[in-house]
């Protein structure tokens, strides 16, 4: 029993002794080793080059939100390219030689015409004959009779067409082909398939790649109908006039020519201003038609449609319109094609006063080529004299055939 005693008393005193020490530290041997003996995360590795950028800031960002002492200001957006100004070589050469193109076919039609007018009037007069009486009007009179009602509505019809294209003018006549292609033109810039084929061709740009078949064009060219109309009205008005000074075939080359010349002029304005827009409408070459009008014949009397008691001469409209555009093309009015309108008046006024004389009357030895090519080589003068000519338009009388 003693024995027994002294185990339990040892026992018991060992147990009190451990657990004071463990009170005494407060920490389990466990928990002290990972504390002590935790492992560092890894941290990424970073290349020498990519440590340069992060490590340097940019001279244009801020530290902590406070822009850098003596860093330069950050560059603003990019200037925009500059586009190169277009050459006008080939423009210029289209110019001179569709000029030169103009007036040699207008010489030549002039000279089939007189030769067919020729060969009609011999024709009926060596065809002409006398009426046989009752026995013609008998068989067009049963004629009309077969005739349904139909058929004899459309006779009429024809012959009230006939009837009011013989009244018109020569003038008149001729430049209803072109008030005719205008109108279609202008039909077709409704069309939503062919707009990019009309601003491509029926447009005139220096800025385009296709420019010169597009001066020629763009003088039949009408977006609005308002800007069409007001022009056909002007060239209607002053045909009769200009065809009756000129002569059909001459006025058809210089209304041709003055809408390339017109456009080219304005190409020179817009490439040396730098104002690249396009344009189109026949102002150009309606202004050189109204030019030569007011310059041949200044003291004439103009009116304004909607204000007929308000009269002025031909040659002060002339010099109003010239300073007009002379105004807006300096101070860069758009509204319209005022280099144009400038260049087609100036042509206008050349023309009547030197070009005629430099151009229409020296066109005989062209003409004397052209008929000994027509008749294989006949003898020369053999036909539509070429000299001379009677009118202030310069048109030939017929020779010896």
């Amino acid at each position: 029993m003693a024995w027994r005693g002294r185990v339990l008393k040892w026992t018991k005193t060992e147990f009190i002794r451990s657990t004071n020490t463990s009170r005494g530290t407060g920490l389990n041997p466990y928990n002290q080793q990972r504390c002590a003996f935790r492992r560092e995360a890894k941290r990424p590795e970073i290349k020498k080059g990519n440590a340069t950028k992060e490590t340097d800031p940019s001279p244009f960002e801020a530290v902590d939100g406070v822009p850098r002492k003596g860093a330069p200001s950050p560059p603003g957006p990019a200037p925009p390219p500059k586009v190169p100004r277009p050459t006008l070589f080939k423009p210029l050469m289209f110019t001179v030689g569709f000029t030169g193109c103009s007036f040699g076919v207008a010489a030549i039609l002039q000279y089939e015409s007189l030769k067919s007018r020729v060969q009609t009037a011999r024709e009926e007069a060596d065809s002409e004959k006398q009426i046989q009486g009752s026995q013609d009007m008998t068989y067009w009179h049963n004629w009309w009779n077969q005739l349904t009602d139909f058929q004899k509505q459309l006779i009429l019809l024809m012959s009230i067409v006939d009837d009011f294209w013989s009244n018109l003018t020569e003038g008149q006549k001729t430049v209803t082909g072109i008030i005719a292609i205008n109108a279609v033109v202008l039909c077709c810039w409704r069309i939503p398939s062919m707009q990019r084929s009309m601003i491509k061709y029926f447009t005139s740009n220096p800025a385009s790649k296709t420019r010169c078949l597009p001066m020629v064009l763009s003088s039949f060219s009408h977006y609005s109908i308002i800007h069409m109309v007001v022009n056909m009205y002007v060239l209607w008005t002053f045909s009769s006039s200009t065809v009756s000074l000129l002569g059909r075939e001459q006025f058809l080359a210089v209304y041709l020519s003055a809408g390339v010349i017109s456009t080219m002029v304005s190409y020179v304005c817009k490439t040396a201003t730098g104002r690249l827009h396009p344009s189109l409408g026949a102002s150009g070459a309606v202004m050189t038609v109204l030019a030569a009008v007011c310059a041949k014949v200044p003291e004439a009397k103009l009116g304004i449609i909607f204000l007929p008691m308000v009269t002025f001469t031909a040659g002060n409209a002339l010099k109003a319109l010239v300073a007009i555009d002379a105004v807006g093309l300096v101070l860069g009015w758009r509204l319209l094609d005022h280099a144009a309108h400038l260049g087609g008046a100036l042509f206008g006024v050349w023309y009547v006063a030197y070009g005629h004389k430099l151009i229409w009357r020296k066109r005989e030895p062209f003409v004397k080529f052209w008929h000994n090519i027509r008749s294989g080589g006949g003898r020369p003068g053999g036909g539509p004299g070429t000299g001379g000519g009677t009118g202030a338009g310069g048109g030939a009388g017929p020779g010896p055939l």
